[in-house]
């Protein structure tokens, strides 16, 4: 075993594996996640990161697709291939795996997910119904071929039980006869050497002729044939023979056609078991909470990454970046503060990402293929091979040396320990030189404070710390980088009940130099803290910025829906109010035109026109009003001269043409336009000079033109409206039928979901101008229009 492979089993990938191949379905499909190695292609590593991230892409929508019923038919198939025939339990298992490639294929039958890269997998399936149901209707259980295997067979089963009955009969006889009571050890028909025999009593066996098949025990029952069932158990015995022929000759005919079939089948095998690795690869990933890592081009980059093998909600997520800058990483700190956890997580990743696995990590991840990872974890000394702390460390280095080059992955945890930390820090700092100038990636803890003045001092070499909180004396097992780590061995010391005398004099024989450097870090350590302390105050409150500025506009959406609704609803009720208005208008305008029928004096009728005209000025003024959606642009014209009679002048509000009749002593123009008579001041109309009068309608609003015009359409539009919006203008269409009395209606609201034309119905019920309602029939738009009755 390299040490490559050693590492792997130190970085724990084994124990992933397992949790791997228990989301697998299949035993070939266990079998493969458990025996899954590392590749050191890049091109093979992004293939099986990306089929990953296909296969939860698809899982995702789709859900898994089942992989019971895979079994290695291979041993099979080459025994039926050389001319063996195949038993039951095969043929049933061969049945399963065509059945499970068949529903498998049909997996990526619609496109709801699009073109994927594993999408050739699913479409290379040759799934071969055929012979599927051929075996699944030849076989009715473990052991027993069913009657429609072929026509000889049910013919042959057929007989056999016309002879079974025959033979039961003529024993049934037997039994019934008063004259065989007394002989007969119990009246019960029963088999032994697959005929049918009535137990007597051992002093009767002579009472009639027959032929004895067995004993009992006891010796106190023989178990007779009598010959009246010979003929029957004869012919039993002859078919049942030709029973065995028959699903002998089926058993051969299936396994020929699953031999032809060989090839397709085995390769249906490797791409179902392939399948399942895939998709147990994604299952791992949705329990861990994992994503892809990019290609790391420059090294390592981990965000929140967590070792996979820790409970999600306890573990620390972890930040780090290793390559960019530097090649070498120093991680320091207190002993059980999760700095050989750290180093555990980059490697075991690493590895993971190699075999295809999402890594536990957050976006930004980014890792590099290596060709080696090397880890020299843990303590192995060993009594048996006479291997010390320090010995079994030095083992390792030097498998490390040998092995490791410019494309590798090494982590150190604690080099140089256990000897005289002098010469063990200068062994690790060579070491770790040594392995640099080889170009790999390196990261090494340590306690040694020469190792940490070598980060500080070192290019390319970066101090890192497991944090420590000073306040509790507990780590918190957040990875600092930058910042070298104490120790912390006097606090620790102190925590775990150790005398304050020892302790202060302990310090009092450390080094000046050591000293000052852990004061030193002490300080930056503080610093830290409080940066830290402000930062995550700063995000706080950015955080409170942002949820207020969420609630404002949350707070602004609402209103304007409720000014939106007050619009509506006051635009309702002004409508309300004018058509109210218009009625009892109409309703002048008929007695005056009874009075004018009456009248014969032009005066008279000379004024009524004045009043109509009059009160239909202002009944189109409040209308026009009630369009602030649409309004009319400003007329700014002066007239050239002033206005006589016989002049033509346009009616600026109307837009249409009149001619000058007269004009009154307090310059009110009285104007006639075809059969309407009208007044207007001399401000309300432009002179059109060298003009004849023809009237000429001029483009306005919607609401304006419904409740003004004559001619009414009996059809609105929806389609593309909001529910709120499609309402309002829908009571507004059902206000100008009734004002035009036009009926029926018809809405078009379209199919859709349906939504629109649920909103529409509920505002139909309440209308009290609406008679009934229906939706469309063949013809008319059946579901996407509905046609109203008014009252």
């Amino acid at each position: 075993m390299s040490f490559f492979e050693k590492s792997l089993s130190t970085l724990e990938l084994p124990t992933v594996l397992k949790m791997l191949s228990e989301h697998a379905v299949s035993a070939p499909a266990k079998e493969e996640c458990l025996a899954l190695q590392p590749s050191v292609e890049p091109a093979e590593v992004a293939l099986r990161l990306e089929e990953t991230t296909c296969a939860c892409t698809m899982m995702t929508v789709r859900g898994s697709p089942s992989f019971s019923g895979v079994k290695d038919i291979r041993p099979a198939l080459a025994r039926a291939d050389l001319g063996g025939s195949l038993n039951t339990r095969e043929l049933m298992d061969i049945a399963a795996l065509l059945r499970c490639a068949r529903l498998v294929r049909s997996y990526v039958a619609d496109d709801s997910v699009g073109h994927t890269k594993i999408d050739s997998l699913f479409t290379a399936l040759r799934a071969n119904k055929f012979l599927e149901e051929k075996i699944t209707s030849s076989i009715a259980g473990e052991d027993e071929l069913s009657d429609s295997a072929s026509s000889d067979l049910a013919d042959i089963r057929r007989k056999m039980r016309a002879a079974a009955a025959r033979a039961r009969e003529a024993l049934q006889k037997i039994l019934s006869s008063p004259s065989y009571a007394k002989v007969l050890q119990e009246p019960i028909i029963t088999m032994r050497s697959e005929r049918y025999v009535v137990p007597v009593k051992a002093e009767y066996k002579n009472a009639g002729p027959g032929l004895v098949h067995d004993i009992s025990a006891t010796g106190a029952t023989l178990f007779i044939e009598p010959m009246a069932a010979v003929k029957a158990n004869n012919e039993l015995r002859e078919l049942a023979a030709k029973e065995k022929l028959e699903v002998e000759r089926i058993l051969a005919e299936l396994s020929a056609e699953c031999a032809a079939h060989r090839v397709d089948m085995e390769s249906d095998w490797f791409l179902l078991v392939r399948l399942d690795v895939i998709f147990a690869k994604a299952k791992l990933s949705y329990a861990l909470d994992c994503c892809a890592a990019a290609p790391g081009t420059d090294g390592i980059i981990l965000r929140k990454a967590r070792h996979p093998l820790l409970k999600r909600d306890t573990a620390v997520p972890i930040d780090m970046e290793l390559g960019r800058g530097f090649d070498t990483m120093v991680i320091t700190g207190s002993n059980t503060g999760g700095k050989t956890v750290s180093l555990k997580t980059i490697g075991l990743l690493a590895a993971m990402n190699q075999c295809g696995l999402h890594i536990p990590a957050s976006d930004g991840s980014a890792l590099p293929v290596f060709r080696h990872i090397l880890a020299d974890i843990g303590d192995e000394q060993s009594i048996e091979q006479n291997l010390s702390t320090f010995s079994a460390h030095m083992t390792n280095i030097v498998s490390i040396l040998e092995e490791c080059d410019g494309n590798s992955l090494v982590l150190f945890d604690e080099p140089g320990a256990g000897t005289d930390p002098a010469e063990g820090a200068a062994l690790a700092v060579s070491i770790i030189e040594h392995v640099r100038a080889k170009g790999a990636l390196i990261a090494a803890t340590t306690h040694y404070t020469e190792l940490k003045f070598y980060a500080t001092n070192e290019k390319g070499v970066i101090n890192a710390s497991c944090e420590f909180d000073i306040e509790t004396l507990r780590p918190t097992y957040r990875l600092l980088m930058g910042i070298p780590g104490k120790s912390n061995a006097f606090a620790i010391s102190r925590r775990l009940g150790l005398p304050d005398e020892i302790i202060e004099d302990a310090r009092n024989r450390v080094s000046t130099e050591n000293a000052s450097f852990e004061a030193t870090i002490e300080k930056l350590e503080q610093m830290r803290v409080l940066l830290e302390k402000d930062r995550d105050e700063q995000r706080l409150k950015l955080r409170e910025a942002e949820e207020n500025a969420k609630q404002s506009a949350r707070v602004r959406a609402e209103l304007e829906v409720r000014l939106d609704k007050a619009d509506v609803k006051a635009r309702r009720e002004a409508e309300r109010i004018i058509s109210e208005a218009r009625e009892t208008a109409e309703q002048v305008f008929a007695e005056l035109d009874e009075m004018k029928k009456r009248l014969n004096e032009e005066d008279d009728v000379h004024r009524i026109n004045t009043a109509r005209n009059e009160l239909r000025r202002k009944l189109n003024e409040a209308e026009n009003s009630l369009n602030p959606s649409a309004p009319q642009k400003e007329d700014t014209r002066q007239s050239a001269r002033e206005i006589r009679v016989g002049d033509v002048v346009e009616i600026r509000s109307m837009g249409v043409q009149a001619e000058v009749v007269s004009i009154s002593a307090d310059k009110t123009l009285t104007l006639k336009a075809g059969m309407m008579t009208v007044n207007a001041k001399e401000s309300e109309v432009y002179l059109l000079e060298g003009k004849s009068a023809k009237p000429k309608k001029k483009p306005v609003s919607s609401t304006g033109a419904s409740l003004r015009s004559s001619s009414f359409n009996p059809e609105i539009d929806l389609r593309g409206m909001e529910s709120i919006e499609a309402v309002a203008t829908t009571e507004q269409f059902i206000d100008g039928a009734v004002m035009a009395k036009v009926s029926p209606l018809r809405i078009i609201h379209g199919k859709g979901t349906g939504a629109l034309r649920t909103a529409i119905h509920q505002m139909l019920r309440k209308n009290k101008a609406v008679k009934s309602f229906r939706l469309g029939v063949f013809g008319e738009g059946e579901t996407g229009v509905t046609i109203v009755e008014l009252k």
